[in-house]
């Protein structure tokens, strides 16, 4: 696809991810977007300077960026998550020049952000939950970080295989390949982000919540 529309269907793709950010009435704060801003920024910067590039040749990569999609949305909310993560990492792809690949990122970390969020405050109600409950605890927190990253890998080599496909142009054969590539590594990466997420996020909690950082319940 021209290099042109893939800009162009980038740009669509943003506009209606803020659209469902602002239709589903989350409250953005200055502290929030303040917040946001930060979480997306680290998650350039692990992806950045920890991952392991291209693996197999298929454009795919070992990375932690996704840590901070799951551990905004564990300490703010879905949809704020999503942010910080399409914005971030769909940043690190527009900066290597590669719009095609941003616009499947923006989606993807967009939904990984939502589904942790949901998961956390509408099935766990983790606001509530205080570290004293012990196991109870830390299940909560590890199934809320978890809950959207597994997610990906499903939806990571599914949107990969029609983005090589009919953005790219592969043949059927090869956009197969990469995909099944895509869903190990995606798998490693979910594992590892959601272990980073949950140690950050039992460190952080207690300190943001005394620096009134964090949203009431």
């Amino acid at each position: 696809m021209d290099t042109g529309l893939l800009w162009l269907l980038l740009f669509v793709v943003v506009a209606l991810t803020l659209l469902a950010a602002v239709l589903s009435k989350t409250k953005f704060t200055v502290r929030k977007i303040s917040l946001i801003g930060i979480m997306a920024a680290l998650s350039l910067v692990a992806y950045l300077f920890f991952r392991i590039p291209n693996v197999l040749g298929t454009g795919s990569s070992f990375h932690l960026g996704n840590t901070f999609t799951a551990l905004t949305a564990l300490l703010l909310d879905g949809v704020s998550g999503g942010l910080a993560g399409a914005i971030g990492l769909a940043l690190a792809d527009v900066m290597a020049g590669d719009p095609g690949y941003a616009v499947t990122t923006f989606l993807l970390k967009f939904i990984i952000g939502v589904v942790c969020g949901a998961t956390a405050h509408r099935v766990f109600k983790l606001r509530r939950r205080k570290p004293a409950e012990g196991g109870r605890y830390l299940w909560a927190v590890t199934a809320s970080a978890a809950s959207g990253l597994l997610v990906n890998v499903l939806t990571d080599p599914f949107l990969g295989y029609f983005r090589n496909r009919y953005l790219f142009g592969q043949p059927v054969e090869l956009a197969s390949v990469f995909a099944k590539v895509a869903s190990g590594v995606t798998l490693v990466n979910s594992i590892l982000s959601t272990v980073c997420a949950v140690l950050l996020y039992l460190a952080l909690r207690p300190a943001l919540e005394r620096a009134d950082l964090l949203p009431k319940e």
